[in-house]
């Protein structure tokens, strides 16, 4: 860390220009990404997160904040209706922003820590019905630009429980529709195997074999990743998230709908239809069962059958 702490130390020896907010984002983000080796995506999390902090915080100096001040921005993110898992998510982005302060010799104690535990602010998720999933991976039709590289997109989205970054970021020689499995690239950079199933794979197969040429032969050279764009480059998440919307509303889908709904409903209908709660867990790439044991709370109904198979007085 001899680069970061030269950089701070330089900053806190001018007495008339104290470190601000922003000088130790940018040294908290270096940090994540120089020496923690972070994923991309979690490091640009954390900043947009604290980059919200920082506009609470305005002109007050962070090194006076207490655990009421901190509450107090709790609230305020709470009232800028922010969904409860991204609420979450705020919090514990400043939680490590503070551990990293305390690392910097910049605090001593840590507010943050008293703050509520994400359980606080855990929902269940909402989760799309079979027919809705239904309608859903059969909105792309021969009208649109590219309904073979959706409708894979779709699939793929549904049939692995994959995030939108993982799917943007799979790659051709991860598809194995031979055999009927996809290799996975998590957070972390870490591998999972995932199924397909016998639609994915017709899905995926057929924009293989109808679309992708074309679509790389416009990036003039070679490409690996499977889903590409108009342009021949890697189809990028955003651009999931805003093909997915536009197919929800064909498909009379309440607008909320995001990528994660269907990761949500994959590991749901898994659980629903008798899957095992570690071999969901492991599809997911969940690093502890704890993350996937709230799908458990999701559908009664299989709570009902447990409760009448294992109970004594059922």
């Amino acid at each position: 860390m001899p680069l970061i702490r030269r950089r701070i130390r330089l900053q806190t020896s001018q007495p008339h220009r104290p470190p601000t907010m922003a000088s130790w984002l940018e040294a908290f983000v270096a940090y994540c990404a120089g020496e923690c080796h972070l994923a991309q995506n979690t490091v640009a999390a954390y900043r947009r997160d604290l980059e919200h902090f920082a506009q609470w915080l305005d002109r007050r100096d962070l090194r006076k904040l207490s655990i009421r001040d901190l509450a107090d921005y709790a609230n305020w993110l709470h009232a800028r209706d922010l969904a409860p898992a991204s609420l979450a998510r705020h919090l514990v982005s400043l939680k490590i922003f503070f551990r990293y302060l305390q690392l910097e010799n910049v605090m001593q104690d840590n507010p943050a820590e008293l703050l509520g535990s994400q359980k606080l602010w855990e929902r269940v998720p909402k989760v799309l019905s079979v027919e809705q999933v239904d309608r859903l991976l059969s909105a792309p039709g021969r009208t649109d630009p590219f309904w073979r590289r959706d409708r894979a997109m779709l699939e793929l989205l549904y049939a692995t429980g994959c995030r939108a970054s993982e799917i943007s970021g799979l790659r051709v020689r991860d598809t194995h529709l031979n055999e009927g499995f996809c290799v996975c690239h998590g957070k972390g950079d870490k591998e999972r195997i995932v199924p397909l199933g016998v639609r994915a794979v017709a899905a995926v197969q057929n924009y293989l074999d109808e679309e992708r040429p074309v679509l790389a032969a416009r990036a003039g050279s070679a490409v690996q990743w499977t889903l590409l764009s108009c342009r021949g480059r890697p189809l990028r998440r955003e651009r999931i998230w805003e093909l997915l919307k536009r197919y929800a509303a064909r498909a009379g889908i309440p607008p909320e709908v995001s990528p994660h709904t269907l990761r949500h409903s994959f590991a749901t209908h898994l659980l629903t239809g008798g899957a095992d709660l570690r071999q969901v867990q492991e599809m997911l790439g969940h690093a502890s069962i704890a993350t996937t044991q709230i799908y458990t709370h999701v559908d009664p109904t299989r709570l009902k059958a447990v409760h009448r198979q294992f109970h004594p007085r059922a």
